[in-house]
């Protein structure tokens, strides 16, 4: 796949979905939206395909800087790294956080509001990608300070009286990505700097 394909293309068809979804009547809106939410009951009834159409589907359009935000980190991830590492990171994040989350709940016994609660959205897997990123910034004190912020940021809204699950969410799936972004470090020092450089090198064919 050509450099930085996959995330505008993915961005812009979650959009263009959205604004479709807007064009819907209420009730079938909101069939297109539970069929493929990863809430408790769809989970527990075995739909495991929500797992993936659930990344494909937002509530509504994303606000611009959201999207342009999306759009940044993806397209960069894409550039660094090449789109099977984005895309594998991304579905990743969004599945693992996905189930850990359905897990808890499961052994929390929410109530039927949260059972069937829409859950759907592009912000688990924007968390992991922006986690495993931290492995290109400069080695040490920038690195650790902003794997360090990031968590902070994503712990604060757990920790507040009216969190929901999706909270805890973005927190494990940023979690997630700092992790592998800590692989990463650990295979790179494991390795000679010539073979394997913190960046990657891309060059020019003529």
């Amino acid at each position: 796949m050509n450099p930085l394909l996959l995330a505008p293309a993915y961005a812009g068809g979650v959009q263009l979905g959205a604004y479709a979804l807007e064009r819907m009547d209420a009730q079938e809106r909101e069939r297109v939206l539970r069929s493929c939410s990863t809430n408790v009951d769809n989970l527990a009834a075995g739909r495991w395909e929500t797992l993936i159409s659930s990344a494909f589907v937002v509530e509504e359009p994303m606000p611009l800087p959201y999207a342009l935000l999306l759009l940044a980190v993806l397209g960069y991830a894409e550039y660094a790294y090449g789109a099977w590492w984005t895309a594998g990171v991304f579905l990743l994040g969004h599945t693992a956080a996905t189930l850990l989350v359905y897990g808890a709940l499961r052994a929390s016994r929410p109530g039927p509001q949260t059972r069937r609660a829409l859950d759907v959205g592009t912000s688990y897997g924007f968390n992991a990608v922006l986690g495993a990123l931290t492995s290109v910034l400069p080695r040490g004190a920038v690195r650790n300070a902003a794997r360090v912020g990031l968590l902070a940021l994503a712990v604060r809204p757990v920790l507040r009286r009216e969190r929901t699950f999706t909270d805890a969410g973005h927190l494990v799936a940023l979690g997630i990505g700092v992790g592998l972004s800590l692989v990463a470090d650990r295979l790179a020092a494991d390795r000679p700097a010539a073979d394997y450089p913190s960046r990657p090198i891309r060059r020019k064919i003529t």
